[in-house]
């Protein structure tokens, strides 16, 4: 290459977040014995952006590296993320001092870096710094793997934050992904490791503009009419695997809807997998959804807590206020409350969930995505008849208003609802829309309905043989029953008009 020759290349990565207390013990791993120890070299990076921080709304991220005496430029975009690992693509050439984008091969991002009002007001947003020491693998199968230990801070503003992570990267063109997956793996059987789904640059924005995590909902299906049905599986279950990772990022915030919306990400993605479960290969949705379903019931016992706390307690109280009894209770409930939040934390840590979410990202990229018996919209289709079918034989049974049944209506309700979300770009947007909103109101009214018959059992647990408490027990459940009554009326109106659901017609 000239002197200002630029390199495209897919940067194809896992990243692992290391403890600072675990480095000795990576530095010990088996892996390292027979790997090539490669230059250690001391990288300082400065990101640049507009005030306005325009680039980072656009998904690209433009640095410029010191690395000894040479300086180099490097753009790199937002790609696909999922369980750890992240595919997007850079370009990386020799910095002189301006910048140069002309030769970037994607129009799109060229234009986004040359605008006037991007190039004319470019500045540093933050600045990384770290010391990379990095190893060579030849695993018996496969390309060989670039291992590298990153370790040394962002600084932002004044702020500053740690770096410590290892990185597996491969070049997509030389070898296989499953690799990755493979020394991942054997890396977190040994290591307190986690997937690091942020990268540098990610992190760096977040700390300049001091923002905490925030809770993440799921993003519109990804679908198009193209993919194969294995092909949008795929897709689904990555998109709701990133939900989970992001809002795992905030478990140990006061929030709770970050586990909220962990326990929806499991919840939609196990919807894909009874959904998608024809179109599956034989054993794969035995073999994820064990460690999955241990998790979700973790989650669960999380949530029913902070519903009882906020939903259930904290409307009585607001209502009398300077009644002691029911600020005894709600301390109890409080108390429940941090204990399932920490025990959360300590399951999202545990090395076997770490090792099942490496696999089944894995799995996933395994996936021979083999040429399909039928079209993705009439796969679709034929599977939303079924569970709207299911959902009204559920309904016909729930007329009787027996708590199981209401129950196990809500289910079959909030699959369907979520398999029409999955669906829907290949769908007709106004059925969808009139639909998710039917769908979407009964579920609400069912799941208070199933939050007001949960709370007497842990209610129970709170009260201690206490006289007091048990009388704060009854004043709440005594509070909320014109509201019980409210919520019925509100579920009879939804299965009515459930009845009324037409059929699913493609785009």
């Amino acid at each position: 290459m000239g002197d200002n020759a630029l390199l495209m290349k897919e940067e194809v990565e896992i990243k692992l977040a290391l403890p600072e207390t675990a480095v000795r013990a990576f530095l010990r791993h088996p892996l390292l014995r027979d790997a090539e120890r490669l230059p250690t070299r001391r990288l300082s990076n400065l990101y640049y952006d507009t005030p306005g921080l325009d680039l980072h709304r656009q998904g690209i991220a433009l640095r410029t590296r010191r690395q000894g005496r040479a300086r180099l430029q490097t753009v790199k975009c937002a790609g696909t993320a999922g369980g750890g690992l992240s595919q997007r693509p850079e370009w990386e050439q020799p910095f002189g001092g301006r910048f140069d984008f002309a030769g970037i091969d994607d129009e799109a991002v060229r234009a986004a870096l040359e605008r006037h009002r991007v190039q004319d007001h470019l500045e540093p947003a933050f600045e990384t710094v770290f010391t990379r020491r990095c190893w060579r693998l030849a695993p018996a199968r496969g390309p060989s793997v670039l291992l590298m230990l990153d370790r040394g801070w962002i600084d932002a503003d004044g702020r500053r934050e740690t770096i410590s992570e290892i990185e597996i990267e491969i070049e997509l063109e030389r070898g296989k992904v499953g690799v990755l997956f493979g020394l991942a793996r054997a890396l977190a059987a040994d290591l307190p490791v986690q997937a690091e789904i942020l990268s540098k640059a990610e992190r760096g924005y977040r700390l300049r503009r001091n923002a905490p995590p925030v809770p993440v909902k799921a993003a519109p299906s990804p679908l198009l009419p193209a993919h194969t049905p294995l092909e949008a599986f795929r897709r689904i279950t990555a998109a709701c695997l990133a939900q989970f990772q992001a809002n795992a990022l905030g478990a140990g915030e006061a929030n709770p809807e970050f586990v909220h919306q962990m326990r929806v990400a499991l919840r939609r993605l196990r919807s894909a997998l009874r959904t998608f479960r024809p179109a599956l290969p034989q054993g794969f949705e035995a073999a994820v959804v064990p460690p999955l379903r241990a998790l979700a019931a973790t989650l669960g016992q999380a949530r029913d807590w902070d519903v009882l706390a906020e939903d259930i307690v904290a409307p009585v109280r607001q209502a009398f206020p300077d009644d002691a009894r029911l600020a005894a209770l709600a301390a109890a409930v409080e108390h429940r409350r941090r204990a399932a939040h920490l025990a959360v934390q300590e399951a999202l840590a545990e090395r076997p969930l770490v090792l099942a979410l490496l696999d089944f990202s894995a799995r996933l990229h395994r996936i021979a995505d083999a040429p399909a018996d039928e079209a993705l919209a009439d796969f679709a289709h034929r599977r939303l008849g079924r569970l709207r079918r299911k959902a009204l034989a559920l309904a016909k049974k729930a007329q009787d208003r027996d708590p199981a049944r209401l129950h196990a209506l809500r289910i079959g309700i909030k699959r369907l609802r979520y398999a029409i979300e999955f669906f829907a770009p290949l769908c007709r947007e106004r059925g969808v829309r009139d639909t998710l909103a039917t769908l979407t109101a009964l579920q609400d009214s069912l799941g208070a309905l199933n939050d007001l018959a949960r709370a007497g059992p842990l209610l129970a647990q709170c009260m201690d043989d206490d006289p007091a408490l048990r009388e704060a027990v009854a004043l709440a459940g005594g509070w909320h029953g014109p509201r019980h009554a409210a919520l019925q009326k509100l579920t009879f109106q939804g299965l009515r008009r459930l009845k009324k659901l037409t059929r699913f017609r493609k785009e």
